[in-house]
């Protein structure tokens, strides 16, 4: 079995120095890392997990706590960016269950849980502000936390987010260039800062564009397509009727499905734009608002990086885009 002594007798350095290029330490000259290195793979070695702990007083072990993550169309991408960063920093990630413990005499958060686990780290996402409070441990804590569309800021926490509000604009703003006066929006789950800022940037662009506002043309739901699909029924039986619908990805997706089974079609009857850019939405076509999520995941990770190293940090709002598919049309 090949041990430290080893790769320091084959790169022709100390113990001390091997030591400093595996934990990454600086004094290293790169000519002498990048040797060191190939010299481990070669050999394929890598310290024991349990001693790199203890002389670096780190797990090199990420926390990832998110509702549904590795189901959800969305967050599956953030967790590739995640993933990304973190691999080649020599991180592992450790994804929490979303359960507390049920015996009513253990309160057992998401700090404890942490603590438990001895992560160096970890990242939060798909959550919202309905239940702030459960947060409040890891907040006053000493663990380096990020959220992924939560704005939680402390000494040892920040977040990460796309610019919702400016991409509802956007959306608006391209429907209003095509014509459309009268825009229905499907929102996603109160309390979601995400819903609230994609809301407040339709407000916006509506009151610039001097657009109609008609309370009867606004729906709230969850981000499912029995949402946009339960929604959209009810739209195509108001008396007045908006044009065109924006909406989340999924909601949208279910919007066409309720158009098309009311023998309408997408974009002839109504024009549809998104907001995500998920893969699901390719398959359609979908006019959308793209948000970076391997990007998000990226940001995330190297923001979480430069708390965990007591770097300087501050929130990362991530820009968006439009991408024009089939799905809307001039009026």
């Amino acid at each position: 079995m090949v041990t430290i002594n080893d790769i320091a007798k084959k790169a022709k350095v100390s113990k001390s120095t091997v030591s400093k290029v595996i934990n990454n330490y600086s004094g290293v000259g790169d000519d002498t890392k990048e040797k060191v290195l190939k010299i481990m793979k070669e050999n394929n070695y890598w310290p024991n997990s349990v001693a790199r702990s203890l002389s670096t007083k780190k797990s090199y072990t990420i926390g990832i706590f998110g509702p549904q993550i590795l189901n959800n169309f969305f967050f599956r991408e953030v967790f590739e960016g995640i993933e990304a960063v973190m691999g080649d920093k020599g991180y592992d990630l450790l994804y929490f269950t979303n359960k507390q413990w049920d015996e009513s005499w253990v309160d057992y958060s998401y700090k404890e849980k942490c603590e438990n686990r001895n992560v160096d780290g970890v990242i939060m996402m798909g959550y919202g502000k309905v239940n702030i409070a459960q947060f409040d441990r890891l907040l006053k804590s000493d663990i380096p936390s990020v959220f992924i569309d939560l704005d939680l800021v402390g000494s040892n926490t920040s977040y990460v987010t796309s610019d919702n509000t400016g991409g509802a604009r956007k959306a608006v703003e391209y429907l209003a260039e095509l014509g459309h006066k009268k825009i229905a929006m499907i929102r996603g789950l109160n309390g979601f800062k995400v819903s609230t800022d994609r809301f407040v940037g339709f407000q916006q662009a509506i009151k610039a564009l001097n657009l109609p506002y008609n309370s009867e043309w606004m729906f709230d739901g969850d981000y499912s397509m029995e949402t946009g699909y339960q929604s959209m029924k009810r739209i195509l039986n108001l008396d007045e009727k908006p044009t065109a619908v924006f909406a989340e990805d999924l909601i949208a997706i279910g919007a066409i499905k309720a158009i098309r089974q009311a023998g309408l079609n997408v974009p002839g009857d109504y024009s549809i734009i998104g907001f995500d850019s998920i893969e699901i939405g390719r398959h359609y076509h979908l006019t959308t608002i793209a948000q970076d999520q391997i990007g998000l995941g990226e940001a995330a990770s190297k923001l979480l990086l430069n708390i965990i190293n007591k770097k300087s940090f501050s929130p990362i709002i991530l820009p968006t885009r439009l991408i024009i598919g089939e799905t809307c049309r001039k009026v």
